[in-house]
């Protein structure tokens, strides 16, 4: 991946902080408590999207303290009224590109240029896309991503789910609650989901499966109509009637403004190590941008907690070695 041209033509407003913090999402909030708390009164720039994946979740149940469970959007302006009482700033901006080569960091939005000493990110991760005719055309006209968001949509209607692991199986049990009929395509003979999950799967009349299968395209004119569908084993194909695709296959962690100046692991997300150092000394990460096993709103939460602990050492320490050199 090629590096980013740092803050290219523009006039723009620069501002100095201890700790800029890149996500509102459950680590970037966790993070932002933290390191308020430490009174480094750090910035926030949520991205375009508050509260991260975890706000486009209609039911968080297994998040400790919410016994009865909590909306994801609820539970992120929630992480956002606890961060700006201990004094983080939050910002509704992205940055569009970096220069780690020195301190102090320089991070550009379209308009501002931030000059941090220490940086957490926790940018997350997006949703796969199967790539096929159709899918672009006719997304958010029956093809989403996002089963709490657009489930609603579907009430009485049929819908494929593509995936086999615990998200497509949890937005399939979702879609449950509007759809008559949700329909999992698998290219596989076996789920990946974890065993609670596929056995409620299983026992829901209104779950069906086609295993061996991918879906090649997206039929329809202005809305979902069919998918056309082709059996590996066979390699028979046929027109599939829905009204609405959902795809759950996988996700892409959001790291490309960061080309060639982090190191990443063999799958892509940002390396770090037990402390939530990247390869750039000042530099955290934490939660699904360098997460891809556990991708929990809880384990989020406490790796964007332990980035910022280690920021504040970090910082703590430099002051120290300045000290000690002044004369």
């Amino acid at each position: 991946m090629e590096t980013n041209q740092y803050c290219p033509e523009g006039n723009r407003e620069q501002i100095q902080t201890r700790l800029l913090i890149l996500g509102g999402g459950p680590a970037g909030f966790s993070a932002a408590i933290y390191a308020a708390r430490a009174e480094l009164t750090p910035i926030l720039l949520t991205g375009t999207a508050l509260g991260g994946q975890a706000a486009t979740t209609d039911m968080i149940e297994n998040y400790p303290g919410f016994p009865e469970g909590i909306n994801g959007l609820e539970l992120g302006t929630l992480f956002q009224q606890q961060a700006e009482r201990f004094g983080a700033q939050v910002v509704y901006d992205s940055i569009t590109s970096v220069d780690f080569s020195e301190i102090p960091f320089r991070l550009c939005t379209y308009d501002k240029e931030y000059l941090a000493e220490s940086v957490v990110i926790s940018t997350g991760a997006r949703p796969n896309h199967l790539n096929v005719p159709g899918e672009t055309e006719l997304t958010g006209k029956g093809v989403s991503y996002c089963g709490t968001c657009d489930g609603w949509f579907f009430r009485g209607k049929h819908v494929v789910v593509v995936g086999g692991g615990d998200s497509a199986l949890e937005e399939a049990l979702f879609l449950t609650r509007y759809a008559s009929k949700v329909t999992v395509v698998h290219r596989r003979d076996s789920l990946r989901a974890g065993k609670l999950l596929q056995k409620r799967a299983f026992g829901n009349p209104k779950i069906e499966f086609i295993w061996n299968t991918v879906l090649t395209e997206i039929v329809g004119a202005g809305e979902v109509k069919q998918v056309a569908l082709k059996n590996l084993e066979t390699c028979d194909e046929r027109l599939f009637d829905t009204d609405g695709v959902f795809i759950f296959i996988g996700h892409t962690p959001n790291v490309g403004i960061f080309g060639g100046q982090l190191a990443l692991d063999e799958n892509g997300y940002i390396q770090i190590d037990r402390y939530m150092r990247t390869s750039i000394p000042g530099v955290f990460a934490g939660g699904e941008v360098a997460d891809h096993r556990y991708r929990q709103v809880i384990t989020s939460s406490g790796m964007g907690a332990a980035a910022a602990i280690e920021a504040i050492k970090f910082l703590e320490e430099k002051e120290t070695e300045k000290g000690e050199t002044e004369p």
